[in-house]
């Protein structure tokens, strides 16, 4: 044993290094105690030795020279610690195994894809060739039987009066049926060895999975059949260990989000090449990774190579859904803070195309705060979304039937419900989508009237002066919610316009319209006055760009141009991958919102049904009754009478409410009643006043004097017509 040692030349120290590598500081073990290790192999293998490391706590007795029955293993090897050092580099070993085949797995060479080539391979084994022999025999059986058919009735139709011709059909008919008959029984002979060869086949490949697994669970049960199982999956790993080496079908090599694949960097990297967007040598940066939500969509954020700009992503959203097998609407590009960084969302289905959730208005227990953030609705990850009204205006735009007014009425609504929100609307619709807020409003033009608009402004300017004034007075320069509270003279005005095309439009009040419009958007934001205009196209025919430019919340809702969504959003805005355009047609109550940051965000509006809009609306009219901030709607003729310091009045009063309480043809006021009725309701009002004092203030003609029929009896009377005659002709009122 001694002669098989000798001292080790610098080439053998070279080598004894390399088999015993110094471990790095992240191992589990101590790096001390590996470095002793390996010193004490290396002075074996140079021959020396010394007395071992005390943390190594080898037995004198050991001779770390021999070797025992294992080649190239020492002796110190088989030693407590040699154990261990040998256990943890093969747990690591093994850890970083496991890795790597988790990694592996994704890819071509995961054992599952391998286990799907080998069934693949194994089952176009069985099959086989054979069937391109029995659909060649197949085929030549159809034609021959076709041509025997054909020359068996031309033989049957070949008159005997011919002779030779007759003779030579009825030959050329038995010789085509032989050949007929010939290719028949070559089919099905094919057929029968192409069945034969398949089974034997089908039998050497499915016989014996069948039969581990079948075996097993008749051995052992459960157990033995998964490990037939397994054996079953590793035999068809191992057939199909090998990928492809050419894929004639094309959805093999080029996989998409839209065919269900996984969202990973290599895929966004080939995407964003196919789109143009970096070069063929150029990669994509991850700054967050591909993530899954709950809704099965994937987003990412990421940088693009140096030099180009999140712009030209955002410019090729079409290429980009392209290339990622979608929809351009369910691709969401956005700047993620800088000029190179891109936030991709990506959703698994047209988003907004399920119904609406209910609205959080509807849970409401209390008042809403119109000073704070108004709920619009959710975006396209399923977030709310909201805005403030304080100090800003807006502008709803978007073709006919694409949701504006449902859109509207998530901000209307909140202003319903805070009692301390004074409500003027302006319908230029005049359809009565604006009607259920009616009782709500202090003003209201629901007859598209330009000029009854035209005063509503004009008494809103006059509103702000006064305002102005009392700001003045306080010493304060706009107007807040504890300012508000305070004097409710300087409570929030929400002045809200739908169709403001047919205002702005008209001959005579159009230029009129705009202007003060102009001078109440750009004035009254400081003073508490909140503007919203709602129509569709606002071009510069509908809108002047001066007023336009001072909304600062822009809604565009589906378009039909870019050019359109560009009058909302502002010039540039389709250009910079924003247009309402892609917004489809299932996607109602959808667009883009431009109120806060620097991009325009896609949102659906929360919806509230008629009924719901009613409900709410009760339930405002409660809360601001409660408050005392109801509007007490327009008097009743006999209530403004009632307004007047006159006797005479009072009594014309009582006996309207008279002809009130007496209901005529379909529940209309009755138009006649006799004198002693009238005379009876003045007495029970407290009025003392005789028949011909009443005769004397509501002057009849002769021929309303005459007796009329009333409960059986004739009698005579006053008609209804006259006291409202009465009443105009005294105190210039009318019904």
């Amino acid at each position: 044993m001694t002669d098989l040692i000798r001292k080790p030349t610098d080439d053998t120290l070279v080598d004894a290094a390399a088999r015993f590598p110094q471990q790095p500081t992240t191992d589990v073990y101590d790096q001390e105690q590996d470095t002793a290790v390996v010193d004490s192999a290396r002075q074996v293998l140079q021959g020396v030795v010394l007395d071992a490391p005390a943390e190594l706590s080898v037995a004198k007795t050991v001779d770390l020279d021999a070797f025992d029955d294992m080649p190239l293993i020492p002796a110190w090897m088989r030693s407590a610690d040699g154990w261990a050092a040998y256990a943890g580099v093969f747990a690591r070993a093994r850890r970083r195994g496991f890795r790597r085949w988790v990694r592996r797995q994704p890819t071509d060479r995961g054992h599952v894809r391998q286990f799907g080539r080998g069934v693949r391979r194994s089952h176009d084994w069985v099959v086989g060739f054979e069937g391109v022999r029995v659909q060649s025999a197949a085929h030549a059986a159809h034609v021959l039987t076709r041509e025997a058919r054909a020359a068996a009735r031309s033989a049957r139709y070949t008159p005997r009066i011919l002779g030779t011709k007759k003779d030579l059909a009825m030959k050329a008919a038995e010789k085509a049926t032989a050949e007929a008959e010939k290719a028949v029984a070559l089919h099905k002979k094919a057929r029968k060895d192409r069945n034969m060869v398949r089974n034997l086949r089908a039998g050497v490949v499915y016989g014996p999975p069948l039969a581990a697994i079948g075996g097993g669970y008749i051995a052992t049960g459960w157990l033995g059949a998964a490990a037939g199982t397994l054996a079953t999956f590793a035999g068809g790993a191992f057939a199909g260990r090998r990928p492809y080496e050419e894929e004639t079908d094309w959805t093999l090599n080029w996989r998409s989000l839209g065919d269900g694949d996984a969202m990973s960097a290599p895929m966004l990297d080939a995407s964003f090449r196919a789109a143009r967007i970096i070069g063929s040598e150029e990669s994509l940066r991850m700054v967050r990774m591909p993530m899954l939500d709950d809704r099965g969509d994937w987003s990412a954020v990421l940088d693009l190579p140096p030099g180009i700009p999140a712009k030209k992503a955002l410019n090729a959203r079409s290429e980009l859904a392209s290339a990622f097998g979608i929809e351009d609407a369910q691709l969401t590009l956005s700047k993620g803070g800088r000029s190179g960084r891109v936030d991709l969302h990506v959703s698994r289905e047209l988003p907004f195309t399920q119904p609406a959730g209910r609205g959080p208005l509807l849970d409401l227990e209390g008042p809403a705060n119109f000073w704070g953030r108004i709920s619009i609705g959710p975006d396209v990850r399923g977030l709310p979304m909201s805005i403030s009204v304080v100090e800003r205006s807006g502008l709803i735009g978007g073709e006919p039937g694409a949701g504006k007014s449902a859109s509207g009425n998530t901000i209307l609504l909140a202003a319903a419900l805070d009692p301390r929100v004074i409500l003027w609307l302006a319908d230029g619709k005049g359809g009565g989508d604006l009607e259920p807020f009616e009782p709500l409003c202090e003003q209201y033009e629901g007859m598209a009237d330009p000029e009854a608009f035209d005063a509503m402004l004009a008494d809103a300017i006059a509103d702000m002066k006064a305002r102005y004034k009392l700001l003045k007075q306080l010493g304060k320069r706009k107007v807040t919610e504890e300012l508000a509270n305070k004097h409710p003279e300087l409570r929030q005005l929400l002045l809200w316009v739908d169709e403001l095309m047919l205002y702005t439009t008209d001959d005579d009040y159009g230029k009129k319209i705009t202007k003060k419009l102009r001078n109440l958007v750009s004035r009254g934001r400081a003073a508490g006055i909140v503007t919203f205009c709602a129509t569709q196209k606002p071009g510069s025919d509908v809108v002047d760009t001066s007023l336009r430019d001072l909304l600062s919340i822009r809604w565009a809702l589906r378009c039909t141009t870019p050019e359109a969504s560009d009058t909302i959003l502002g010039r540039g805005a389709a250009a910079s991958g924003y247009s309402a355009k892609s917004i489809e047609s299932e996607m109602r109550g959808a667009g883009y919102l431009w109120s806060e940051g620097s991009n325009p965000q896609m949102v659906r509006a929360d919806y509230y049904t008629d009924e719901q809009v009613n409900e709410l609306v009760e339930f405002a009219a409660g809360l601001r009754a409660k408050a005392g901030t109801l509007p007490a709607g327009p008097l009743s003729l006999a209530d403004q009478l009632r307004d007047i310091s006159d006797d005479q009045a009072h009594t014309l009063a009582v006996l309207l409410d008279a002809f009130d309480l007496h209901p005529g043809v379909e529940g209309q006021p009755a138009e006649w009643l006799p004198g002693a009725v009238l005379v009876d309701a003045l007495a029970d009002a407290g009025l003392d006043v005789s028949a011909d004092s009443l005769g004397r203030l509501v002057v009849r003609t002769d021929e309303e004097k005459a007796k009329r029929l009333w409960q059986g009896s004739r009698a005579v009377g006053y008609p209804r017509s006259r006291v409202l005659v009465t009443v105009r002709d005294r105190y210039k009122l009318g019904a």
